[in-house]
């Protein structure tokens, strides 16, 4: 399984050729699409913004991927993963910190295209 990250659905949403050529490459392949609950959250976020037919396809979407469990393992790897930052001067963002340790946790890489997720430690992160 592989785990997307908002700005990767965000971009496949808007049809950018380097997601929507991914997302087909992973259909293609057969294997099973998850998000995290943060990252489905965000997409929430500007889907009530928006409304109608934007809400309504945005929970469709999620409603086709597997939800990864912010369980107490996913919390404490939340921690783990946040101090190891610290004590290197270095953090990230309480959202991603979130998704990077709920993915980790599950075992799935992260498809994204943010850089900041590179800085976590056994967290498999594949760009687009």
């Amino acid at each position: 399984m592989v785990s997307l990250d908002t700005n990767f659905l965000i971009d496949l949403r808007k049809g950018e050729p380097t997601a929507v050529a991914k997302a087909k490459a992973i259909e293609e392949s057969g294997e099973p699409k998850c998000v995290t609950a943060p990252v489905a959250a965000e997409l929430l976020v500007g889907a009530h913004r928006f409304g109608g037919q934007q809400l309504e396809r945005t929970r469709k979407l999620l409603e086709s991927l597997v939800l990864l469990d912010a369980d107490m393992e996913a919390c404490e790897e939340a921690g783990r993963i946040g101090a190891d930052l610290l004590s290197r001067g270095g953090t990230i963002g309480g959202v991603d910190l979130l998704v990077a340790a709920i993915s980790k946790r599950h075992g799935q890489r992260l498809l994204t295209r943010d850089r900041a997720f590179s800085r976590v430690p056994g967290l498999t992160v594949e760009a687009y």
